[in-house]
Parts: C-alpha cells; structure tokens; sequence
C-alpha cells in the first residue's frame, strides 16, 4: 500500500466531504488538543531528534499492528546507536546500573550492543544518564519516520547490506559465533550498516530492543490508551498493570529474518527476562527537556 493511501480517519471525512459537493468544507484536526511541536534545538551527543508531528504507525499486514493510524508524538531525541556492551558495563563500575548482560559466548566485546538484560536494566540505565526508555509509539517513528515504510530505509526488501538478521547465509548474515553452536550467530558491532531515517542505526536487526509499554494484542484492543497525542500503551505503562503481564520489544535481531525486522513488528516477553531468558537490548530516549538537561553548559 503506497504511503497516500494511508489515510488517517479525519482526511477519509475530508474525503467524503468533498464527493458530497462540500468543496469548501475544511477537513476536522486529525489531533484536536496536540501541542504545537517544539521546535528540536541542541541534540545530545549521541542521539538524533525526531520532530514533533504525526505519523504512521501499525499495519493492516500484521494483526498485532491493527488497525494502522496516524499518531501524534512531540518532538523527543532517540540514541543513534543501541546502547554497548562497553556503555553497559560502564555504569555498572560506577555503581548506577546492576550487573547484567549476555549468556552466550561471544556476545561480550565491547561494541557489541548489551543484550541479555531484562526491562528494568534497561529503565534503570535510560534514568541514570538522564533519559528514559522509549515508548513503543516513539520507537517506530524514530524507526520508520511519517510515511509508513516498512524498514528504516524505505520498502526495499531487507538483506545484508542494510541489516543484521538471518538470511540464505545464515544468523548474523553468516558470521559464527565462538564457541559452541556457532551456526547460531551473535550481535555485530553497533551501527555496521547504512543509517535509517533520522539517521539511527540498527534499528532494524542486530539485537531487539525493548520498549516501555505494557504489551496487548494489538492496537484495537488496547484502544484510547495507544491512540492519539504521546500514547504510552495500557495505564501509561505503569505498575500494576491489571490484565498485562509483558512489555514490548521492537525491530528484530540478528537471530531472526527479515519479516521481524519490518517497522511496525511487535514481539513481547515477561520484563524479569526470566526464567525464559532472551538476548535483548535497547537504546535511550530524551523528551525536549531532557534534552536541554543534557546539552545545558
């Protein structure tokens, strides 16, 4: 489906004003109440701003990420890269983050993105360097931009020139990992492959990311609370959480292939990582006054 088909209900009412013979009818806001976007300013060393505005977010293709609709987000910075094994450990030294990190042999050089940490690793370290975790709504724009691409460069197929994941060659592209089962890959060292929109890397394959919302089925069922302005999924994604027992994960890694590593796939699993333990990482973002908390002399 190309990107202009991909109305949102307000230009549908524009639509069918104007085959009614209304011509001078002014289509309804699309975001009745949404702010005016602050405009980016200094960015964070290290992250990217992505405007504030709408876009569109889920698919008719996936029933996870139905129905697909546009979504208003303010302007807020994401890290250009997942954050490292060598970032990881960092903050661990200096007593800010818990020891956390891969199971599997080598998964643990330094610029490899930190995997194998469970949800609240990945708050606890987005908080201590003056971020958070991203939302799943801020997550896709950052991956996909405003137009509804599939990947992060647009709708060409994914393969290995432009993502970490599993094809003909195997996991990784076909690079093995040490040790035993090597068949099965590892994470390849951060932002390895052409920048996405925004100029953010990896944000498809490599290693999946893990998102601050509650997961639900899709969308549809969790209505008001994933619509509108800044949606932040079931209760705001705060805890206790009644009927959501999971958090989301986002963009797909190098263990799986291309169909994982589209913009709007979503995937889920217990925050704890255990005792189904999973090799997940994530990156950091920033709202405007984060920002300017972090760029401030």
């Amino acid at each position: 489906m190309s990107a202009a088909a991909r109305w949102a209900p307000a230009r549908w009412a524009a639509a069918a004003l104007l085959c009614a013979g209304v011509a001078q009818a002014e289509a309804p806001p699309a975001f009745p109440g949404a702010p005016a976007p602050i405009p980016c300013g200094a960015a964070p060393e290290g992250m990217a701003c992505i405007p504030g505005g709408a876009f569109i977010r889920g698919s008719e293709t996936l029933a996870t990420a139905r129905p697909q609709a546009e979504v208003w987000l303010q302007t807020f910075f994401m890290d250009k890269n997942e954050v490292t094994v060598a970032a990881y450990k960092a903050c661990v030294r200096q007593g800010k983050c818990r020891k956390a990190g891969p199971k599997y042999a080598d998964f643990s050089r330094p610029t490899q993105p930190i995997n194998g940490v469970s949800w609240f690793d990945a708050v606890q370290y987005c908080e201590a360097h003056g971020k958070h975790l991203p939302t799943e709504a801020q997550w896709e724009k950052a991956a996909r931009g405003t137009d509804g691409r599939t990947y992060p460069w647009g709708d060409e197929p994914a393969d290995c020139t432009r993502a970490v994941i599993k094809t003909e060659a195997g996991r990784s592209c076909g690079v093995k990992k040490k040790g035993s089962h090597p068949e099965k890959g590892r994470v390849l060292a951060v932002g390895g492959k052409p920048a996405g929109v925004y100029g953010l890397f990896d944000m498809a394959g490599n290693s999946y990311e893990w998102v601050a919302d509650w997961f639900s089925d899709s969308y549809a069922e969790c209505g008001a609370a994933c619509a509108g302005v800044d949606p932040k999924g079931p209760c705001d994604g705060k805890a206790p959480c009644e009927g959501h027992h999971q958090r989301g994960v986002r963009g797909g890694s190098w263990y799986w292939g291309p169909d994982h590593a589209r913009t709007f796939y979503r995937r889920q699993h217990l925050p704890k990582n255990d005792p189904y333990f999973h090799h997940f990482g994530f990156r950091c973002a920033a709202s405007v006054d984060e920002a300017k908390a972090l760029t401030a002399p």
